[in-house]
């Protein structure tokens, strides 16, 4: 009677906990939480709007350092992605507004992990794959993005905040063609719908 008793005051107290939290769980394409750990595929929301997340050269002639783009064809899905949160939390779920580093699962650049990162590039704030894991701070106030709900999808957000005396000027992740067709993403007024599909 009283280990009941006990596990139904846990309950109790995550449930009210998870409540006052006001953030709730990013879904994937077949409604099921994010978390770290898997990977999965970003994905553009509505058709016409190119395929999932890759990299791409800086330039046409240079294949180190890489920036992030999109595939020009939207039946690809793009590279593979994990989600690493500032703050763990238990079970690793992804909630909106959480700030969290992308990585790319599978590749590197310049023989590093290929992470996220807003750099400016004449005039724009792209997103670049220069990043660095973890250490949340001010030293690394570029490599970290949020999702939040946008309609009946997502966004990804530039907008951290893992340092309290920091004040990055915010935005949404959007997109760009270029005029040899790459499909760059940098910080834009136009926010890119995005899904998350479980690779």
């Amino acid at each position: 009677m009283k280990i009941s008793s006990f596990l139904t005051f846990i309950l109790m107290i995550s449930m009210i906990f998870s409540l006052s939290s006001g953030q709730s769980p990013v879904l994937d394409t077949d409604q099921m939480p994010l978390v770290t750990g898997p990977s999965y595929y970003i994905l553009p929301a509505t058709s016409g709007r190119g395929g999932g997340v890759k990299l791409s050269p800086t330039t046409l002639n240079q294949t180190c350092p890489l920036d992030v783009s999109q595939e020009n064809n939207e039946q690809r899905n793009g590279l593979p992605l994990n989600f690493l949160l500032a703050v763990p939390n238990r079970g690793g779920v992804i909630r909106s507004s959480s700030d969290l580093n992308i990585k790319f699962s599978n590749a590197t650049t310049c023989g590093r992990p290929a992470v996220w990162r807003v750099e400016s590039v004449n005039g724009q704030r792209v997103v670049s794959s220069r990043g660095v894991v973890g250490n949340p701070g001010g030293g690394t106030i570029s490599n970290w993005f949020k999702i939040e709900k946008y309609e009946n999808d997502y966004k990804i957000v530039f907008c951290p905040t893992v340092c309290n005396t920091c004040r990055p000027a915010c935005g949404d992740v959007g997109h760009t063609i270029a005029k040899n067709g790459r499909i760059s993403l940098l910080l834009s007024n136009e926010p890119l719908k995005v899904k998350f599909k479980k690779a």
